[in-house]
């Protein structure tokens, strides 16, 4: 039987010469370290000992990486079903932190880490901010939240890691970030990019000009979001915007970064994380390049190791480019956010991407959906840019209530509003009302 610590001496190695491994290479280290994770997954967590043995599977039967798809999925509902610590793999003397989701839809997601874990963890971010243009002895301001959700001391410690400086300002207090961006200059910036345009509102409205800071690179994620929205924050500040990727149920963030590079698409640390794109209706593979469902099994993980782990988010594997690693292609919606209006699936990134075609209009939005009789009824609130014309909004209103029905197809009513409240952290797209 394998025990908890079986899986240790498998985890470790060289953090950046693997980033231009072979395919083979990557094959051979993928499989070996899938063979163990599914291993300590079956003998140190019931849940998956009975999940597997319902579905008449064994680690065993796992001989080579397309042999996964004969495994059970993870989803949320699993994870809040065994709340707080059934799915933990490791003693508890061996949990050196705890992490949970805010818990805002249901009972909260619990995860745990070993410290190899956090050192593992720490690595990957570091690879991450090293590749999305952060260097050593930069100061980097974090404007994630800490806390149980995992962006702000994953971020954190990754800094530390890469001997940059890290700045812990957490989440919100404008000003106050606005003050430490002026006194303390820091090279860098990491937060939500919703977040990111809030910050650039309020220099601007405070008479600072956001190209004058000392920033040169800004990484954001925790939400998807548009090329628009890059233009938006790279032409305000005069930076490069890349993304980063992560789920507090897999890891956190860190599971795949885009390269300075190149910009075009998340590389997947593969050395870490096994990546499934599947049909979200059949969930079966689909070829790389083809869209579906992004499905996640981390091969590394100690105390919480998840099998096939459901994201939602809806993306295409792509070949590596800046690095030998696959890429996924940008985030474009997630399927559980989905809009179904008579009969037409939208997604609110689809609304995004024609908002930021209109130079009036900010990609600052809320999708409020209501009933008009039996029917569902979506309203398109929509930030205009500063300093615009009655005149100039009455058009930008009109032209993407067209804009929407001619390229989408479905009839939404559109408000352009002085200010959409898009919090201090992820934005809240979808507000449903029915």
């Amino acid at each position: 039987m394998a025990s908890s610590t079986d899986i240790t001496s498998t985890i470790n190695g060289p953090q950046t010469s693997i980033e231009y491994a072979s395919r083979d290479e990557l094959t051979a280290l993928q499989t070996e370290r899938m063979k163990n994770t599914l291993r300590h997954a079956y003998y140190n967590v019931p849940h998956y000992r009975r999940a597997f043995d319902e579905k008449g599977v064994h680690p065993d039967d796992f001989k080579e990486l397309k042999d996964i798809s004969l495994f059970p999925f993870t989803d949320k509902a699993v994870l809040r079903e065994n709340y707080p610590f059934g799915m933990f793999a490791v003693q508890k003397h061996q949990i050196a932190r705890i992490h949970a989701s805010s818990g805002t839809t249901g009972r909260p997601t619990v995860v745990g880490y070993t410290r190899n874990d956090i050192e593992n963890w720490s690595n990957l971010v570091a690879r991450s901010l090293r590749a999305g243009g952060v260097r050593p002895g930069d100061r980097v301001q974090v404007t994630f939240g800490y806390g149980l959700f995992t962006g702000g001391l994953g971020l954190h410690y990754g800094v530390e890691k890469l001997g940059a400086t890290a700045i812990p300002m957490s989440g919100g207090q404008t000003d106050k970030q606005l003050e430490i961006m002026r006194d303390f200059e820091p090279d860098a910036i990491v937060g939500t990019p919703s977040y990111m345009l809030n910050v650039l509102d309020r220099m601007r409205a405070n008479g600072m000009d956001p190209r004058d800071s000392s920033i040169r690179v800004g990484i954001f994620g925790s939400e998807p979001w548009t090329e628009g929205m890059r233009k938006d924050l790279e032409d305000g500040f005069g930076i490069d915007a890349t993304d980063i990727y992560g789920l507090s149920e897999v890891m956190g963030p860190g599971v795949a970064q885009e390269c300075i590079e190149t910009k075009d698409g998340l590389t997947v640390w593969e050395d870490h994380f096994y990546p499934e794109i599947l049909d979200p209706e059949t969930l079966e593979p689909v070829p790389d390049g083809e869209l579906g469902e992004l499905v996640i099994t981390p091969i590394t993980k100690e105390a919480f190791p998840v099998i096939r782990y459901r994201t939602h988010d809806l993306t295409r594997l792509l070949p590596g480019t800046a690095r030998s690693m696959r890429r996924l292609d940008r985030i474009s919606a997630r399927n559980d956010d989905m809009i179904i209006l008579r009969g037409v699936n939208c997604f609110p990134t689809q609304f995004e991407e024609l908002i930021t075609m209109d130079k009036n209009l900010r990609p600052r939005y809320q999708c409020v959906l209501t009933k008009r009789g039996r029917m569902d009824h979506l309203t398109l609130v929509v930030e205009h840019a500063p300093g615009r014309t009655p005149e100039e909004i009455n058009y930008s209103q009109f032209n993407l209530r067209k804009l929407i029905k001619d390229r989408m197809g479905v009839t939404v009513d559109v408000d352009v509003v002085d200010q959409v409240d898009s919090g201090e952290g992820k934005a809240k797209r979808i507000v449903d009302n029915r």
